[in-house]
């Protein structure tokens, strides 16, 4: 394994590439925990519509299950070297009482409409509170790029 020298980035750059991830990627890790069931991680697609992160899960997956107990979650972009945590609460919708925004933005970045399922489905919303990133052991020291809502840098 080649080892790759890291350039320290400034928070504004941090937060630049944060969101041009969370613009581009399709899979984002859910992490949930229940209280009688213990923790739960998932992947899931998602839409960033510049506020928040949209996921669609099944009405009575675990995920679901958890976030209506418990609804503080994590979720992780799936890349250990360029590491993304978001944290925050989720919002559940049944998937026909979506805003319509986020149901056409999720169904024409993906070509799938949950609605269109036997099955039922749920939107989870998640508007993240705290933001995390960095790239390996030279970034950890400012790696909070969001707080309390509030974009740093």
């Amino acid at each position: 394994m080649q080892a790759t020298e890291i350039v320290r980035r400034t928070t504004a750059e941090r937060r630049r590439d944060t969101l041009e991830r969370l613009s581009s990627e399709r899979d984002i890790w859910v992490s949930t925990s229940h209280p009688d069931h213990g923790p739960h991680q998932v992947p899931l697609w998602f839409l960033w519509d510049g506020q928040a992160v949209w996921m669609c899960t099944g009405a009575h997956s675990a995920t679901a299950r958890d976030l209506h107990a418990e609804p503080r979650v994590r979720l992780a972009l799936p890349d250990a070297f360029d590491a993304v945590l978001l944290q925050g609460e989720a919002e559940c919708y049944p998937a026909r009482e979506a805003p319509s925004d986020a149901a056409e933005g999720f169904a024409g970045k993906f070509g799938w409409d949950p609605c269109t399922e036997e099955v039922p489905f749920v939107y989870l919303c998640v508007a993240p509170r705290t933001v995390r990133a960095w790239r390996g052991v030279p970034e950890l020291r400012g790696r909070v790029i969001m707080r309390d809502r509030a974009w740093l840098g």
